[in-house]
């Protein structure tokens, strides 16, 4: 059976802890616990072309910060050897989440180019609150896949993971 390692990168408090334990176990839980370091679990996918092992890293929140050495520390670094594809995660809520994922994407294309990558745009439960432009989101969809996703609902949750496999599958 093939296996992937993905990275979940954002920063604090965006829900990339909520969005795995949705896709893994499918629940939510709105208790905010800060992921120290990273938390990695394990699902088998089924897809069209055979069975894929996923293993998540959910990796601690970066600063929303223009100095890189704050936003990818040298324990994520390390964490993010042999990394296989990379989920972006932005909170809709707070648009810096956006600033960050952008800056996160850029260090590792520079890093590791050609890591597919996917954002997710994560609380879309609260979508009359985004504070997201339509210039950012159609910007967005010209360099990135975007899903807009709910850890609460479930909204593409599922589906943006499984996008992340499948292109994963296919660049073998």
């Amino acid at each position: 059976m093939i296996s992937r390692k993905i990275c979940l990168l954002g920063a604090f408090s965006v829900g990339k802890t909520s969005l795995v334990r949705r896709f893994v176990h499918e629940v939510f839980d709105d208790r905010y616990i800060t992921t120290l370091g990273t938390k990695i679990e394990t699902v088998v996918v089924q897809l069209d072309s055979g069975p894929v092992k996923l293993v998540i890293w959910d990796m601690e929140g970066a600063e929303n910060t223009d100095d890189e050495a704050d936003l990818v520390t040298s324990r994520m670094k390390a964490y993010l050897q042999g990394l296989n594809g990379v989920l972006l995660v932005a909170d809709g809520t707070r648009a810096a989440t956006l600033k960050t994922a952008r800056r996160l994407h850029q260090w590792i294309m520079g890093a590791s180019p050609g890591t597919p990558a996917v954002l997710l745009l994560n609380k879309a439960d609260l979508k009359t609150q985004w504070q997201l432009s339509p210039q950012d989101l159609k910007e967005l969809s010209e360099s990135l896949k975007c899903f807009s996703t709910s850890a609460l609902s479930g909204s593409n949750v599922d589906k943006a993971f499984l996008h992340l496999a499948q292109v994963l599958l296919e660049s073998k």
